[in-house]
């Protein structure tokens, strides 16, 4: 069995922080074969920087998926645009002239074969390519040999990843939601063997509006006035969902959800 370990949105330095505290015992207690996360928001919770992304990498994380912050940090920019074997994706329906990439493909140790795509939707959204479409370029461009298939669908509707969960069933091991950081209690392997979650959820501070401070949130949508975001500090979490895939045939058999909370700041 392939044990999968998926990090929900980092946010920022508690995010960043709760990640390096936590990590360790979760590699130790699930034994996960492939570590991924999601590392748009790991910059003051606003996109991610090249040395950021080299730290979650250099802390076990395998790779790490991102999403429409990807680009708020302009030092990103010729980082994705000059590492195409990078770990660090981005969505790979945006533009192909846009820099970076959307699919990555590796080995774990054990020497099983397996891809990571990386997919933004578009209801809310940028519009942008259409993400059902792009999967299936993606995926009919695999050998078949590579049969362990995780997907970040990083989008605001629940309609749109729980289609796309449906479009792929049977396809990929798991569709995996990011984006709105509140964890959702849907996770289920659907009838042709892919395991799906609607949002995995936020690690970083859940004493929060999504990881910013409560208050400047509330006056934006009271005042509708313009201000700065930072970021929350409190009540710490990790989110995340570990998954088991047969390696051979490449379908989900479980997934559940996993949560650790700071003992205290």
């Amino acid at each position: 069995m392939v044990r999968v370990l998926f990090i929900g949105d980092i946010f920022g330095q508690p995010g960043r922080r709760m990640v390096r505290e936590a990590l360790p015992s979760l590699l130790q207690e699930y034994a996960p074969d492939l570590v991924l996360a999601n590392g748009e928001n790991a910059a003051a919770g606003f996109g991610i920087t090249p040395p950021l992304a080299e730290e979650l990498l250099g802390l076990g994380i395998h790779v790490l998926t991102s999403g429409n912050h990807v680009w708020d940090k302009k030092e990103i920019l010729p980082y994705l645009a000059q590492h195409q074997d990078s770990r660090l994706l981005r969505p790979a329906n945006y533009p192909p002239s846009s820099p970076g990439r959307g699919l990555y493909v590796g080995r774990t140790s054990a020497g099983i074969d397996y891809a990571v795509l990386n997919l933004q939707g578009r209801v809310f959204m940028p519009t942008i390519d259409c993400p059902f479409r792009a999967a299936d370029r993606l995926l009919e461009a695999l050998p078949p040999e590579t049969k362990i298939r995780i997907v970040d669908i990083h989008a605001e509707a629940t309609s749109e990843k729980q289609a796309l969960a449906w479009y792929l069933d049977g396809r990929v091991a798991a569709v995996i939601g990011t984006h709105t950081h509140v964890p959702t209690a849907d996770e289920a392997v659907l009838p042709q063997g892919t395991a799906y979650i609607t949002d995995v959820g936020m690690t970083g501070p859940y004493d929060s509006v999504i990881g910013v401070e409560k208050e400047s949130i509330i006056r934006k949508f009271v005042d509708q006035v313009p201000c700065r975001f930072e970021v929350a500090k409190g009540d710490v979490r990790l989110a995340a969902v570990l998954i088991e895939v047969q390696p051979v045939s490449g379908r989900a058999v479980s997934i559940q959800r996993i949560e650790r909370r700071r003992a205290s700041a």
